[in-house]
């Protein structure tokens, strides 16, 4: 063990929950970072089309701002499929077509004996 004469320093009865509170707090913060940080939670949270806004709308329903714009948005296809456009942090775009029955590509299976 590295560090093994800490603990004749810090009592373990103290430094552990200490050691595990201060994990968990961090964890909180980066969780709550995280989740004010972006623009679909708020869509899966009432259930809204993610990319739509209508869940920024529903929670800052005082906000008239109109300059957040989403990340991505999906668009249907005649085909069944769904196009999926991701606009990029430099103003590019670049799109994805999901199709559920399609596999465009994959690799072939092995099965070691």
């Amino acid at each position: 063990m590295n560090n093994a004469k800490m603990w004749l320093v810090v009592k373990p009865t103290v430094g552990i929950p200490l050691f595990l509170g201060g994990v968990a707090v961090a964890s909180f913060a980066v969780h709550v970072a995280v989740l004010s940080k972006t623009n679909w939670y708020e869509d899966y949270l009432i259930g809204a089309e993610l990319g739509s806004g209508e869940g920024m709308a529903f929670f800052n329903s005082t906000d008239t701002d109109d300059t957040v714009k989403p990340a991505s948005y999906a668009t249907q296809l005649q085909s069944g499929a769904q196009e999926l456009t991701v606009i990029l942090p430099d103003g590019t775009t670049t799109k994805a077509v999901l199709a559920p029955d399609v596999i465009a590509a994959s690799a072939p299976l092995s099965v070691a004996n």
